[in-house]
């Protein structure tokens, strides 16, 4: 299908408009990931360091929608360990999936990467720094900015950007055909973390609690990248509604606290 017709057919507006709120929504995982990492950086190299992260997921992607038919082939049993579970109830199936494809592989790297960074991240949070009490005025999650190196950070970026485009662009590719509907999608959706990355690394910066509450999101994320990788395929809508009403409870506690603090202040 040729760009003109694409323009005037209502089927690929509305599969585009599908696309970009499904790409959104896939793409929060990443961006609270890229976050977290860029507020470990000195000041002046974090805005770089997100859209240098950004960017790479947008070449990412579109450099995988231009081996779309290599990405595809992803799907397909690589080996297979040979070991059988106990059938599921009302199938002939088997409960433990034993062959994996390329993107299982993948979605297992991925997810063992994001526990072991989310842990790790976790542990330099809770490890007090100085004796003197000071890094109790640090953010969690930030307190050792001063060893995190741009490079290092860029390619964790990197690293994960990776698992995210894969599982990115396999989910685009059930939704439609069309490449040019699928590099739109991408582009604007990228455009629009662009966008949201900043106020959202200020905001978890600003709100210490948020950091924790961010790498428990990446932890539970992790295990179901893994998950996914042995074939227990959980449900995105129950992930998003468990992250949405936690995010809700301490939005709650924000405002709380806000007030609780004006409250407390002395009158000019």
């Amino acid at each position: 299908m040729d760009i003109l017709a694409l323009l005037t057919d209502p089927t690929a507006w509305l599969a585009l408009l599908t696309l970009i709120a499904l790409e959104v929504v896939l793409g929060v995982d990443n961006l609270i990931f890229i976050a977290i990492l860029s507020n470990k950086l000195p000041l002046h190299q974090q805005e770089r360091a997100r859209r240098i992260g950004l960017m790479l997921a947008l070449v990412m992607r579109i450099g995988l929608l231009m081996l779309i038919g290599w990405i595809v082939t992803l799907q397909q049993p690589l080996f297979d360990l040979g070991l059988v579970g106990p059938p599921v109830e009302g199938t002939d199936k088997a409960s433990f999936e034993t062959a994996f494809s390329g993107r299982d592989l993948i979605l297992l790297a991925g997810g063992l990467f994001l526990l072991w960074k989310a842990t790790k991240e976790i542990h330099h949070s809770m490890e007090p720094e100085d004796a003197s009490g000071d890094i109790l005025d640090k953010t969690p999650g930030i307190a050792k900015a001063a060893t995190a190196t741009f490079g290092a950070v860029i390619v964790h970026i990197i690293a994960i950007d990776l698992v995210f485009s894969v599982d990115s662009i396999l989910t685009a590719v059930g939704m439609t055909d069309d490449i040019p509907i699928m590099v739109a999608a991408v582009v604007i959706t990228v455009g629009i973390m662009l966008v949201a990355a900043t106020p959202l690394a200020r905001f978890i910066e600003h709100n210490p609690t948020l950091v924790m509450l961010a790498l428990a999101f990446l932890v539970m994320i992790g295990l179901v990248l893994i998950a996914d990788g042995f074939g227990f395929h959980v449900p995105k809508g129950y992930i998003y509604a468990a992250m949405g009403f936690s995010l809700g409870v301490e939005m709650l506690n924000i405002v709380h606290r806000n007030r609780r603090r004006k409250l407390a202040a002395p009158e000019a």
